[in-house]
């Protein structure tokens, strides 16, 4: 009888190389980047983007390439500096710098998050109102619950497989598309070339895509998730375990770059699918992602209405619990309080004390005289005010060699990081300016 392996055999044996092979590659483990790329495009961030769209056509489609390798830079930065010292944002920002630095950032990070939650939850109850009919306010009040619950009750290890699948709702904006027609050539054109007036409204619409795009409470989720990453595979800082460094710095490249790489081109996609329906069609002022919705109805038919409206509720889910959960890894970390998503609510109640309140306050603006969009400019403003400081920071503390020791980040990542903290720097003072 022969030993010779059949074909069959070799055909196994070459297949279980080829996923183990498979398995070890960066893209398997994307994870946090690809997360946290999606929570960037938030309901309030459809809102901007459709803003852009339907305000200026094709010609705001040049703002998402330029972003992209700021965005993934100040990301990349972020998680290198949570894998590297095994610490958050605000942990390393506690023994790095004064206390009054953490302080101010901290509690301006609460209000913005809060207000942006409040503005999230308002534009996906509008949304399941277009959908289903039933009440906005009960929408509002059924996903407020079940964000909570779930990141209260769910193990992070378990909630997180539901987040990656949540991030396919992004695709529904590239689906869009298929609905209606595209000038291709035109949008080409448009994306290097753009032609429009430099006037006071269009600075505040550039102003709010960048500041969508590049903002804080992601700075502090992406630092903070590499490290609950890191504990669920029980794995050490690269600071004390050099032997992982190579392997983790690879894929935290392929993570953040490739989920920041969705993120910018599913924005991309909702500034030029409301360019070529709303814009085309003269609907140019749009204050909400659910009224972009509305507007596609009867422009690009029932399907791209419904694969809108389906996408803000999906990205909803995900970007509530990562700015609420990121406000609570801020928080946390400047208290000194025991702090995770994969500890149960009794160990750790002044972590999940601060989401829950977060999402509650959020709630309650909901039946207030605030209006929501009001809450999402403020929102706009103070993260405008504190992204540059806080990026500052974060680029001094991936460069310092006390911190990081040979683990600083790269010259390329470095000058990519101070040219995006540049950039929202002027579209702060674009936005503070009288009459910006």
């Amino acid at each position: 009888m022969s030993d010779t392996p059949s074909d069959s055999e070799r055909r196994a044996g070459f297949l279980a190389r080829a996923w183990d092979r498979l398995k070890e590659h960066p893209l398997a483990r994307v994870g946090p980047g690809l997360i946290t790329g999606v929570a960037d495009d938030d309901p309030s961030g459809i809102a901007t983007y459709s803003q852009a769209g339907a305000q200026y056509g094709l010609h705001m489609l040049w703002t998402m390439p330029l972003a992209f390798p700021l965005m993934a830079a100040i990301q990349s930065i972020c998680a290198r500096i949570g894998r590297v010292t095994g610490k958050g944002l605000a942990a390393n920002i506690k023994a790095a710098f004064p206390p009054i630095v953490l302080k101010i950032v901290v509690v301006l990070l609460l209000v913005a998050n809060t207000l942006n939650i409040a503005a999230d939850v308002a534009a996906m109850g509008e949304a399941s109102q277009l959908v289903t009919g039933v009440d906005r306010h009960i929408g509002t009040v059924v996903f407020v619950l079940l964000t909570l619950c779930l990141q209260i009750f769910v193990p992070y290890h378990r909630y997180v497989a539901y987040l990656k699948w949540l991030t396919l709702s992004l695709l529904a904006y590239f689906l869009v598309l298929f609905t209606v027609r595209v000038p291709w050539g035109e949008v080409a054109l448009s994306t290097i070339w753009p032609r429009f007036r430099l006037d006071r409204d269009a600075a505040a619409v550039i102003t709010g895509v960048f500041g969508t795009t590049i903002s804080p409470y992601l700075f502090f989720w992406q630092a903070s998730e590499e490290v609950e990453d890191m504990r669920a595979r029980h794995s050490r800082p690269l600071t004390a375990d050099r032997s992982a460094a190579g392997k983790e710095l690879r894929r935290i490249k392929w993570d953040t770059w490739s989920g920041m790489l969705y993120s910018d081109a599913s924005a991309y996609f909702i500034i030029l699918a409301t360019a070529v329906t709303l814009h085309a069609s003269g609907v140019t002022d749009i204050e909400s992602a659910a009224q972009a919705a509305k507007a596609l109805k009867p422009l690009a038919g029932d399907f791209a209405y419904l694969l809108f409206a389906a996408g803000i509720l999906g990205v909803g889910l995900i970007g509530v619990p990562v700015l609420a959960g990121s406000a609570a890894y801020g928080l946390s970390e400047a208290l000194g309080w025991k702090e995770g998503l994969e500890l149960k609510a009794t160990d750790a109640r002044g972590f999940y004390g601060v989401i829950a309140f977060s999402v509650l306050i959020a709630l309650v603006i909901q039946y207030s005289p605030i209006d929501p969009m009001k809450a999402l400019f403020w929102s706009a403003v103070i993260n405008g005010v504190v992204a540059v400081p806080l990026m500052t920071v974060i680029v001094l503390l991936a460069s310092k060699r006390s911190v990081m020791g040979e683990y600083a980040a790269s010259r390329t990542l470095i000058v990519l990081g101070w040219i995006a903290t540049g950039v929202m720097g002027l579209a702060a003072l674009a936005m503070l300016l009288p009459g910006g």
